[in-house]
């Protein structure tokens, strides 16, 4: 019998309405279990974190150490170190890490980062290596389609510091069809874009590094694959937008430009300074650019949905760099009739924006200012349409939850209101767990630090769920020989990843997150409750 049916013939609810539906659906709330700790201080010890179910371990990218590490989690309250994989002998560092069956694979960048990389397989139980294969340069992130018949390697290709080397971004697509000592690899790239830089342009895609190609400007960021193994999404983070894939063909199938964020209307509001002494989120004539980091996928009555985790970055380097606050521009006096007043230091004036837009009748002010990311996470259609987003949550939550350390840095506590200027708590990673029949994304915040939850079953209907943190405010966060204070909890979290109830060691789901400031990697369970279970009791 049905819950609601059942519930119905019990007598405990008359209504088939929404708030019989809320009254079913379970609550969740988070509690950390366990932690690892490297005592490494904001050297990305702990950054993309992947879990093999089969052998209950977690790997883990530990850029101080150019390794990956294995923790094996049994028992889950005490992760323990059990073996590392040593990145530097096939490259510079490893980026990221992924797990599929028993496969693990490992994105490793060379000694000089404008060359290519490449990709390397391992047994997950003994840690051998079992083939490597060339990739593109700076690859930046590495997953397996749901089926693990292919690997997907996002080859950021970065340009050097002077800006005089800028090598082409693209996607490796790994066949491991046949096996992974004869996988052969294939490139998407987006050289056939490369005539087309004003169309792009026209659609609101950012194609501006100086006398770069539209296959050198993108840089592949992050990359969510469909259900069915046949699509996959890729974040062109400095660009904003998403790149469509057909991972059969090996081939970028289209440019999907995100827009931007319209943050004087209300419910985006944002806190744009950090000299205002106090939290004022309001709205400002800005434009936010999404420039999401991490995005995911699912599936939504058999249409693929995107989740977008919109953190923003700039290009900011020696020879080339587009960041300006509001205060140091020419703005246009018909566009900005205020700007004295929006330029002062405690209203837009420290707010970074960028130099690369807003110009937009050519004659040296700014008609319009456009900020990095949108302060939110986002979801969207197959086809790039913006279907929800959830607006100045991040902030407004925040503000109630932890009002004496609002956009704190994460690396230092005593750091209040310090990040409004820039891009507030940083969205940054993103995660997607089933539980009990409803979708929740985590998203982790990179500045602040935390994760925020939310219900996305339904796209069109989504609910916030809970902000949990376990950062400790009260302490120093970093000890006098330069070591993180093994009290100040989690800091700086960057990648997540999701385990399910049924592959979990103590069969309860659990949220695994890697904290680069801190250099820990927590556990986190996720807590299941249904009102209606308490009833009569």
């Amino acid at each position: 019998m049905k819950l609601h049916a059942l519930a119905i013939a019990l007598g405990l609810v008359v209504s088939t309405g929404a708030s019989a539906q809320h009254f079913f659906q379970p609550i969740v709330s988070l509690e950390l279990l366990g932690q690892h700790q490297t005592g490494v201080f904001d050297e990305g010890a702990a950054e993309i974190v992947a879990y093999d179910s089969r052998n209950q371990r977690i790997f883990k990218v530990n850029a101080d150490a150019a390794a990956v590490e294995v923790l094996d989690i049994h028992d889950p309250s005490h992760p323990l170190l059990i073996g590392t994989i040593d990145a530097s002998a096939l490259g510079g560092s490893a980026n990221s890490v992924a797990v599929h069956k028993g496969l693990v694979a490992v994105a490793i960048e060379a000694e000089n980062t404008q060359e290519p990389g490449v990709v390397a397989f391992y047994d997950a139980m003994t840690l051998t290596l079992l083939n490597t294969l060339p990739v593109g340069a700076l690859p930046d992130m590495v997953t397996f389609t749901p089926n693990g018949r292919y690997a997907l390697v996002a080859n950021e290709g970065e340009p050097n510091d002077d800006y005089t080397v800028d090598p082409e971004g693209s996607v490796s697509i790994v066949d491991l069809r046949h096996g992974v000592k004869y996988a052969e690899v294939r490139t998407a790239d987006f050289s056939r874009y490369n005539g087309m830089k004003e169309v792009l342009q026209a659609k609101g895609v950012r194609v501006y590094g100086p006398g770069s190609t539209v296959a050198q400007d993108f840089e592949p960021e992050y990359i969510a694959v469909s259900r069915n193994s046949r699509y996959a999404w890729v974040s062109l983070q400095e660009a904003n937008a998403m790149a469509v894939v057909d991972i059969k063909k090996a081939k970028v199938i289209d440019i999907q430009p995100l827009g931007t964020k319209d943050h004087s209307l209300p419910g985006n509001e944002l806190d744009a300074s950090n000299k205002d002494d106090g939290i004022n989120i309001t709205n400002w004539p800005v434009k936010g650019m999404y420039m999401p980091d991490s995005i995911a996928s699912y599936s939504f009555f058999g249409q693929t949905y995107i989740v977008t985790a919109n953190e923003g970055d700039s290009r900011d380097y020696d020879g080339y760099s587009e960041e300006e606050r509001v205060k140091d521009l020419d703005l246009d006096p018909t566009a900005f009739p205020n700007a004295a007043m929006l330029q002062e230091s405690e209203n837009l004036g420290r707010l970074k924006v960028t130099t690369a837009n807003g110009d937009t009748d050519g004659d040296g002010d700014f008609d319009e200012l456009y900020s990095y990311g949108a302060r939110s996470f986002s979801i969207r259609s197959a086809y790039g349409r913006l279907v929800y987003d959830s607006g100045s949550d991040f902030e407004r939550i925040t503000a109630e939850r932890i009002p004496e350390n609002f956009n704190s840095n994460n690396d230092e506590n005593g750091s209040f209101d310090s990040r409004s200027d820039d891009k507030g708590p940083e969205p940054e990673g993103v995660t997607l767990g089933r539980i009990y029949g409803q979708t929740y994304a985590f998203i982790g915040l990179e500045r602040v630090g935390g994760i925020m939850v939310y219900d996305i079953t339904n796209p069109y209907r989504v609910s916030f769920v809970d902000y949990f943190t376990s950062r400790n405010f009260e302490v120093d966060a970093q000890l006098p020989d330069d070591s993180v204070n093994p009290l100040v909890g989690d800091l700086g979290p960057e990648g997540l990843t999701f385990i399910p109830a049924h592959q979990s060691p103590n069969r309860k789901p659990l949220l695994v997150v890697g904290n680069e400031v801190s250099g820990t990697t927590s556990i986190i369970q996720i807590n299941v409750d249904f009102p209606w279970f308490h009833l009569g009791r």
